[in-house]
């Protein structure tokens, strides 16, 4: 589809939108204020769906616990569905921001945790908010099925998985095309995506190793956990360095080595966590073999009374872009924007959930990136070669700069959207 084809539905649906910015900056102010950790995310799911039920959608709730899906059948043609992820983190804010978080609450594992929308997803759901109104609004210029996704859990990959199980793919039509977005570092105003792998696949393990305890004054009683771990986490970073191809990519990191309580006892166990990202499906495969091969292989030559447990902790997929839906979506943006919003980015080292609604469907999907950092901001850094000293997702300090990335986020929805719907 030629980019002047769909341009004439994208202005007429989109020029209504200075008159819903000043309420979605409440929204999103609101939602900011108010955030919900994962599969918690009740009172966001409530807002998302009287909005879509205002707007004229036919509204379910509760699907996969706190997800809500919104329908709006506007004559033959194409089912687009649009998704966004609800919730927040485990994470003090410290922004600074009149609007920041206070909010504490319990875990899945009942301890008391700050929380805060150190991820942007405030920001995703005041997008797909908007963009459902305007298209809404502006029926007359499209034709289709619009499907509005309002995930839960995506933090902890439990979300898309929950919303599948819970008969989403039953209960409501196939999409000719998946549609996201994340709200990223990068310029305020821009977009950036590519086709292939977008976001990488992510294994988490605890690892858990058994020893024996003794004094800390005769070692030779022990078996020590600590000694172990130790040879553990450091033969784990030559996976990486010796196991896998330069061509290829792949981060294995531990966050967690716990063990001990007193400084001359030898304990009975060390706990470690790690995280791994992939890119490839052969490379995955290789390096969860490789840390359960040098994990067991450590265990025994400290001779250990146990075999060590190694238990997954969660596992978002490699979540890949269409080719042919992701060159749409791009002449799309291009044709809307100006070429210097629109740019091409390599896959990010982080992970999404997003590729399961594709995968589940068998429908081709694509997710793409937004930037939220001032535009000066971010131009300066970059030229003073300092990139990494701005705040990233899931930092306590990570706040989009709120114009113009509202406006980029809804646009970019409904423009993605329309290379189907027009």
């Amino acid at each position: 589809m030629a980019a002047h084809a769909f341009q004439p539905s994208a202005s007429a649906i989109l020029g209504n939108m200075s008159n819903l910015l000043p309420d979605l900056e409440t929204l999103y102010k609101d939602i900011h204020a108010h955030p919900e950790l994962s599969m918690q995310e009740t009172r966001t799911a409530g807002i998302a769906a009287a909005r879509l039920a205002e707007a004229g959608y036919e509204v379910t709730t509760a699907v996969g616990r706190t997800g809500v899906v919104g329908l709006l059948r506007n004559g033959q043609g194409p089912t687009v569905m649009l998704r966004a992820d609800m919730d927040a983190l485990p994470i003090a804010e410290d922004t600074g921001l009149p609007y920041a978080s206070k909010v504490t609450t319990k875990d899945a594992d009942g301890k008391t945790v700050p929380v805060g929308h150190m991820c942007g997803h405030d920001m995703h759901v005041t997008w797909l908010v908007g963009a459902a109104t305007l298209l809404s609004q502006a029926r007359a210029v499209w034709k289709g099925t619009l499907m509005v996704v309002f995930q839960p859990g995506e933090e902890t990959a439990q979300g898309a998985r929950a919303m599948i199980d819970d008969g989403l793919l039953k209960r409501f039509p196939k999409p000719d095309v998946v549609l996201g977005q994340h709200v990223m570092l990068g310029p305020s105003g821009t977009v950036a995506g590519s086709s292939g792998p977008i976001t990488s696949a992510a294994d988490s393990l605890q690892i858990r190793l058994f020893g024996r305890g003794a004094h800390g004054s005769m070692p030779q009683a022990s078996i020590d956990p600590v000694v172990m771990a130790a040879s553990v986490v450091l033969r784990l970073q030559t996976i990486v360095s010796r196991e896998v191809a330069a061509t290829d990519a792949a981060v294995v990191t531990v966050g967690v080595l716990q063990a001990g309580t007193k400084e001359n006892v030898i304990p009975d166990e060390a706990l470690i966590k790690l995280n791994v990202r992939t890119f490839d499906a052969s490379v995955r495969k290789h390096v969860l073999a490789a840390i359960e091969r040098i994990v067991n292989a450590e265990a025994e030559a400290s001779g250990a009374p146990r075999k060590p447990e190694i238990t997954p902790l969660d596992s978002y997929p490699l979540n890949v872009n269409d080719e042919a839906a992701s060159n749409r979506v791009a002449e799309a943006l291009r044709g809307y924007f100006s070429a210097d919003r629109v740019h091409r980015t390599g896959p990010a080292p982080a992970s999404e959930d997003f590729g399961c609604f594709g995968t589940a469907w068998q429908a081709p999907s694509v997710f793409w990136f937004v930037g939220g950092t001032d535009p000066q901001t971010y131009a300066e850094a970059k030229a003073a070669g300092r990139l990494n000293d701005l705040p990233v997702n899931h930092s306590p300090k990570f706040a989009p700069v709120l114009h113009p990335t509202l406006e980029t986020g809804i646009e970019a929805l409904v423009v993605g959207a329309l290379a189907w719907l027009a």
